[in-house]
């Protein structure tokens, strides 16, 4: 069947869309494709776009209810959670990957997976 629609950006939504796509350019290293006092995208396969919104409060970890989050391999797990700490990311204690992927908070809260890959 061939696709209806083709994803193009994944929007998030936060309190401050320069710092947080600030954070996301150091885990992608993707570069900015614009930017305005309320909207931020980074280029890459698929853009990450951040916008803000005025009492923006993010999600609890964990959590019954249903929110998206994203996920990302590294090549060294260890290491990149090292990194990102040391930019701003938090480690929540709920960690339910065990050896397989770690959770973790950007600036600010939005959950994002680590995974090993190539």
């Amino acid at each position: 069947m061939p696709a209806l629609a083709q994803l193009t950006t994944v929007v998030i939504d936060c309190r401050a869309p320069g710092s947080l796509a600030e954070f996301y350019r150091t885990v992608t290293g993707w570069e900015t494709t614009y930017s305005d006092a309320h909207t931020v995208y980074l280029g890459g396969p698929i853009q990450l776009g951040f916008q803000r919104v005025e009492g923006y409060q993010p999600p609890s970890w964990p959590d019954p209810a249903k929110h998206a989050h994203l996920d990302f391999k590294v090549a060294d797990v260890e290491h990149a959670v090292k990194e990102l700490l040391a930019v701003g990311a938090t480690k929540p204690e709920f960690q339910p990957g065990g050896d397989e992927w770690v959770v973790l908070a950007d600036p600010e809260g939005h959950l994002f997976c680590l995974a090993a890959g190539d």
